[in-house]
């Protein structure tokens, strides 16, 4: 057991545990720049390997890579030309010349895992280290894998040094780990945002119901996951189904999904598979003709031609899918088009992978051939083949997406390293303020600057990397388009990306977005119709959280939103539209003066108290007369001002409320009607004592009714209703108040007597003195005529004493306005009873029998009726 404490340390422990299984099982495929600094790179050049049957000699058994793949060895000339460019660039690492080293992984674990070894430790096929090892590592770091599988076993080990490694093409989530991933970056997006991507696309359309397939594997069963996560913490949207497409031939289980897809009212489908899975689904899927479908594309399958064909055009055109982001690379096909093996050293398999793509090429073969690397036979290299006369792969330089994430991540690297040296003497960022150098750089170092790495490239987007070595995600937004003449064509229509100033940004251009329907439209995908404005949303039992019915917001609540989720109670001064969705300022309502009822009120009011008014200017004018002068001409003059301030008081009443209103309203009300009774009763009790002093021995009753006695009486009495009122407004105001309680839909202004008790007093007090009053009268209702007032009293009180008995429970039972009506409704009654009994009879001897207004007539009708 090695304790890797160090760059030394480690290596040797890698040295002593390795070595012997790339002495014994097989050469690296690979090609080399010398350079101050050397970066590393791992790359598909090769898409498949063959390991040999085991045998028992002493010969070493070589696994052997196949199927040269021109794509791939683009890959590695991207790197190549990328690094080439950096050394002609005088602002970016002067005096610093890069080297290379690239491998070919033969998109097998163990030789890349082996190659990435190789280029932490040195070229050779042995880990050779000298004990007193300086100078820069082998290589400062590595450009690759470009599988995620092998980035993860890869990253395991080179972790252990704190090896940069930057991958352009392992999209796993997983590898964002960073205490497993220690020293791990990557240009390429991963898939967690990829996902995200899709959520955003679904919700610009307003795709609210989906279907989701995925590939039965690590990748698919980690993005169904990730994806189901994501929607539900978007909200919003939901999956209609979930299902997981097999390997190999399984046509049961492809029917059997392709069904669901049929009976699903969800018409868009998000596959996250392979582009084997699209495949076969798609023979299931003409075979069923399934048509109608939006289909949307993972990463994995949007690029793909063999997808793009007259067959399977009819139902996936349309087809909108997320691919790597395309950039522009100047100067990479020239770079490519000057490659000749010439140009690189030959020597001891130095720049194999060179030979090989010619071979490839050109269908010829070098001599001697690479030992271990089966290729075809053939005529013999010259090198004198024109590549530009070739029609090839290789040279195609229009959709560079893999590419421009190699570009970027060389430049990544280069910008770290040119940073690290730019460090100032003493103002460095490591332990004593010191500076990283060539000469001892540790891998570490290099790592603490690509962290921090920041720069555009010439294409205009943005690099670098996030707390868990994740680069800016930059996704293109593709659709299938199938053009008139029948040919197809992959459009780019927008782009998704997060920057460090926006966030998450989704363009689109939807007037290049081809549509596969004949309205030339998105299409709906909706398990529910939207609830419009005035409605939430209520979850249909049982089913996604997009499947719900529309209720109506109840009374008093309101949604000004489109699917919301709650209805919102309005203020409480405001009411629910009839529609729903607003809230509307609440009706007022109060006694006015210029609705009908109130109008009526306020004319009788002053109707009556006009009446006191002629009323009192015929008494005045004929206030010699006996009629007049009879029983105390003063207190009918009194008797009628109160009762024109009874009808004035009712006026308080009608209006919209108001403090000064309210605490008036009953205090006038209350002192004018004791007012009123008060000199009813004094006059009742004057009739009574002058019966009596006209018997025998009764005069000495009058000298206690004298007028001044009866002024005082009277304003004694009042006096007492006038304390009551004043003890109630500094007690418990009467205040104004906004009543919802009545109605729902309107606010009551109304005034709230503050204390029940003082009111209760105040109507006691008036009660008490009409009461006694109404008996003092019917007691004399029986005296000579020429005291015939008390009959008149008598029949004032009985409507006085009737209209507030029936105000009780009329004015208890009558909500808002309608109680300030009934109160003044038994103000103005009462008061008219009161004016017309005591006064209309007076009146009609005025005016219209002045010859009974003599005190001829008066005593002697008295006289003879005795």
């Amino acid at each position: 057991m090695c304790e890797c404490n160090s760059w030394t340390n480690c290596l040797k422990c890698v040295d002593r545990n390795v070595s012997g299984i790339l002495s014994h099982s097989f050469y690296l495929n690979g090609m080399h720049k010398p350079g101050d600094v050397i970066l590393g790179g791992l790359f598909e050049v090769h898409y498949t390997s063959v390991f040999p049957e085991l045998t028992f000699t002493s010969e070493p058994n070589m696994l052997s890579c196949q199927g040269f793949d021109p794509p791939g060895f683009r890959h590695a000339m991207t790197m190549a030309f990328a690094i080439d460019e950096i050394n002609k660039n005088a602002n970016l690492l002067p005096n610093v010349t890069l080297g290379y080293s690239l491998y070919d992984n033969c998109a097998t674990l163990v030789i890349g895992f082996s190659a990435a070894l190789s280029l932490v430790s040195g070229r050779e096929e042995k880990f050779l280290l000298h004990e007193n090892c300086l100078g820069t590592p082998p290589v400062v770091g590595i450009v690759g894998d470009s599988f995620s599988t092998f980035s993860i076993a890869t990253s395991d080990v080179i972790g252990l040094f704190k090896m940069p490694i930057v991958s352009y093409f392992a999209t796993c989530s997983c590898l964002s780990d960073r205490h497993k991933f220690p020293s791990f970056f990557r240009t390429i997006p991963s898939d967690a945002f990829q996902v995200h991507a899709m959520i955003r696309i679904l919700k610009h359309f307003g795709w609210t119901w989906a279907g989701l397939l995925v590939s039965d594997d690590d990748y698919g069963v980690h993005v169904a996951r990730s994806f189901r996560q994501a929607l539900a913490q978007s909200g919003g949207s939901c999956l209609a189904y979930s299902e997981i497409l097999p390997w190999g031939e399984n046509s049961a289980e492809l029917r059997r999904i392709v069904e669901v897809m049929k009976k699903s009212t969800a018409r868009v489908v998000i596959v996250f598979a392979h582009q084997i899975h699209m495949i076969q689904l798609m023979e299931e899927v003409i075979k069923q003709n399934v048509t109608g479908l939006q289909w949307m594309a993972s990463e994995a399958w949007t690029t793909a031609a063999v997808l793009q064909t007259t067959r399977h055009m009819p139902y996936l055109s349309g087809t909108l899918g997320i691919a790597i982001r395309r950039g522009e690379i100047p100067g990479l096909r020239d770079f490519l088009m000057k490659m000749h093996p010439d140009i690189y050293d030959r020597n001891n398999n130095g720049n194999s992978m060179v030979r090989q793509f010619w071979e490839y090429t050109f269908q010829c073969r070098f001599a001697p051939p690479p030992s271990g690397w089966l290729q075809g036979g053939g005529a013999l290299c010259t090198g004198q083949e024109e590549l530009a006369n070739m029609e090839t792969e290789f040279l195609d330089v229009s959709n560079l997406r893999p590419e421009y994430n190699i570009y970027k991540a060389v430049y990544a690297l280069a910008y770290a390293l040119d940073d690290m040296l730019r460090c100032a003497p003493g103002r460095g960022p490591f332990s004593g303020n010191s500076c990283a150098t060539l000469q001892k750089l540790e891998p570490w170092q290099l790592m603490h600057y690509l962290e921090k790495v920041h720069f555009t490239t010439p294409f205009g987007d943005e690099v670098s990397f996030d707390e868990n070595g994740d680069a800016l995600p930059i996704y293109d937004i593709m659709n299938w388009q199938w053009l008139p003449d029948g040919s197809t064509k992959v459009q780019n229509v927008g782009v998704v990306k997060k920057t460090a100033l926006k966030g998450e940004e989704l363009r689109l251009d939807e007037d290049k977005i081809f549509w596969n329907s004949d309205s030339k439209q998105p299409v709906q995908s909706v398990c529910s119709v939207s609830c419009p404005p005035g409605t939430r949303m209520a979850r249909k039992n049982g089913q996604p959280a997009c499947c719900f019915d529309c209720v109506r917001c109840s009374e008093r609540k309101f949604s000004n939103e489109t699917d919301s989720l709650e209805c919102t109670s309005c203020p409480e001064d405001f009411w629910s539209s009839p529609q729903r969705d607003r809230c509307v300022p609440k009706k007022t309502e109060f006694l006015s003066y210029h609705e009908p009822l109130g109008i009526c009120l306020t004319t009788a009011s002053l109707l009556g108290t006009f009446i006191c008014a002629v009323v009192l200017g015929i008494f005045t004018h004929y206030r010699s007369t006996p009629i007049v002068r009879a029983n105390n001409s003063e207190l009918s003059f009194l008797l009628l001002v109160s009762l024109k301030l009874c009808f004035l008081c009712s006026l308080l009443f009608i209006g919209r409320p108001r403090l000064w209103t309210c605490q008036l309203r009953h205090a006038a009300f209350g002192i004018s009607f004791v007012l009123c009774v008060s000199c009813i009763l004094v006059k009742t009790m004057v009739v009574v004592a002058v019966f009596k002093a006209s018997k025998p021995g009764g005069g000495t009753n009058l000298k206690w009714f004298g007028s001044v006695q009866q002024r005082g009486t009277v304003l004694v009495l009042t006096s007492i209703q006038a304390a009551i009122c004043t003890a109630w407004l500094i007690s418990s105001s009467p205040v104004p108040h906004k009543n919802t309680q009545y109605y729902n839909d309107k606010i009551v202004f109304e005034c709230v007597v503050g204390s029940t008790i003082g009111f209760a007093v105040l109507l006691g007090y008036i009660g008490v003195l009409a009461i006694l009053s109404f008996l003092l009268a019917f007691l004399a209702r029986n005296l000579p005529d020429n005291f015939n007032e008390a009959k008149l009293i008598t029949f004032s009180m009985l409507i006085f004493c009737a209209v507030w008995v029936a105000f009780v429970p009329a004015y208890v039972n009558s909500p808002g306005k309608y109680a300030d009506a009934v109160e003044v409704f038994a103000i103005l009654a009462s008061s008219f009873g009161l004016l017309v009994a005591l006064f209309g009879p007076k009146c009609y001897i005025i005016l219209l029998k002045p010859e009974r207004n003599t005190k001829k007539e008066i005593i002697g009708r008295g006289t003879a009726k005795s």
